[in-house]
């Protein structure tokens, strides 16, 4: 017990040095870094993003990939879009002050240009296995951009090891517990059920998982932000309160004056990376899958993830709790939001809420399957992949009936690892993503024109 307390000890000290103000400071400051440098482009082409995201397009001639823009999205919203936007908000807004939403969505606003940066960069660098599938990623841009290899395989060693946990046995641990709790069904149950689940889409590859997150990922979204969008507009009236608490709390005078504010900015900071992943380098792991003409066509898609993230999913957890509790809380994590959508929907909140933990987490998993088994095939080769997989699949189990407290701080550490050798190829690489960035919008603006007179000579 000793020895398992001293590691305990440690890790917990690792995780409060990596995720200190080094590292919030260096993700933040490398999103406002790219913003200026592209001309704030995530301003300027959101609803052309969003278009490319979500409306099919013409299948371009030169293409290459394995999954549509579309998949790729749904895919990275799959790893993304977790517990964090449930129990992660909640524990924001406890620790740091309803204030600390505000700096969830400056994280989210600058993190739109970081995640476009890696996106671009995925492309560009990827490579075509023997096998014909595509793989790309920090480790690959690190090594064929940056030529710093040891730095790729520091990044893959760390995503390998996050997706155990983040990806994976924190998640079938979440839910286990609350289907427990809510239900009362027994964790094994629950684990075997998510395990055989898991395996069936996993073993699919790339293909399986962009097939079945392009289907699951609207449906558990929408569930989720329609029944926040329900209290939302049943009590129109706490809306512009809630707000203002918000906006007070991030930049009260008290806060500032009793040295609460760096609280407030490090948890909203700290939550919103752990949401939305921009900087850490795992979604463009997906994004290096899509079938793209260009580099910067995908990128504008992954950046959208970041949008309908925290912009988004964020907001609608953050706003239901200050409009039910204020600046007043009882609880913590999914508990606190539970109790928040109780207030206003009775058993049907704490259902909601349920089914959102129970959906979010499984996605987790399934995305982070794809985000680990590239890592761990960057490091030894493919052969070992049905391998990696089948053990992934098996810790989906072990995390549903197994006490996490170390794993979690263990991953925690490894996926903020991940972070420092991705930024700095972001940052030394950046004027590669502003050259691909100007060549992809000449390329844009072409076919804007094209379409224009296409109309022009319809009618």
């Amino acid at each position: 017990m000793g020895e398992v307390g001293a590691i305990h000890s440690f890790l917990d000290a690792a995780s409060a040095f990596v995720w200190g103000p080094v590292l919030l400071i260096l993700l933040v400051g490398t999103g406002v870094y790219l913003t200026l440098r592209l001309g704030f482009l995530q301003f300027k082409t959101l609803p052309y993003a969003l278009k490319l995201a979500f409306k099919p397009g013409k299948k371009q001639k030169d293409e290459k990939g394995d999954i549509s823009h579309y998949q790729a999205l749904t895919t990275a919203l799959a790893a993304t879009i977790g517990t964090g936007n449930i129990a992660g908000v909640a524990t924001a807004v406890v620790l740091g002050g309803p204030g600390a939403v505000f700096w969830m969505w400056i994280t989210a606003v600058f993190g739109m240009a970081t995640k476009y940066a890696e996106a671009i960069l995925a492309v560009k660098y990827r490579v075509t296995d023997k096998n014909g599938k595509m793989s790309g990623g920090p480790m690959y841009y690190l090594e064929r951009g940056l030529k710093q290899k040891w730095l790729g395989v520091l990044f893959a060693l760390f995503g390998a090891c996050a997706a155990f946990g983040i990806g994976n046995m924190v998640q079938s641990n979440t839910v286990s517990d609350v289907m427990d709790s809510t239900f009362s069904i027994n964790p094994w149950i629950t684990g075997i059920l998510l395990t055989i689940f898991a395996a069936l889409v996993i073993i699919g590859g790339i293909q399986g998982i962009g097939r079945v997150t392009a289907f699951f990922v609207p449906i558990m979204a929408v569930f989720y932000v329609v029944g926040a969008l329900i209290i939302i507009i049943l009590n129109l009236d706490l809306v512009g309160p809630a707000f203002g608490t918000i906006f007070s709390d991030a930049f009260s005078a008290n806060a500032v004056g009793g040295g609460i504010l760096g609280t407030v900015i490090r948890y909203g900071v700290a939550r919103g990376v752990f949401s939305n992943e921009a900087g850490l380098g795992s979604a463009p792991i997906a994004a290096a899958a899509a079938r793209t003409d260009y580099p910067g066509r995908q990128a504008l898609v992954s950046m959208t993830q970041v949008f309908i993230d925290t912009i988004l999913v964020c907001t609608m957890t953050g706003l239901t709790i200050v409009m039910a509790f204020g600046t007043e809380y009882n609880g913590d994590g999914a508990d606190l939001t539970t109790s928040a959508f109780q207030v206003f929907l009775g058993d049907m909140g704490m259902y909601i809420v349920t089914f959102g933990v129970i959906f979010f987490a499984f996605s987790t998993i399934v995305g982070w399957s794809y985000y680990g088994e590239k890592c761990f095939g960057y490091l030894t080769g493919d052969r070992a992949l049905p391998v990696y997989k089948i053990v992934f699949v098996l810790f989906v189990l072990v995390g549903a009936v197994a006490q996490l407290d170390t794993v979690w701080l263990f991953a925690d550490v490894m996926n903020g690892l991940m972070a420092f050798p991705n930024l700095i190829g972001l940052l030394l690489l950046s004027g590669v993503v502003a050259a691909e960035t100007n060549r992809f919008l000449k390329v844009a603006k072409q076919e804007k024109e094209e379409e224009k007179r296409a109309r022009a000579n319809a009618q």
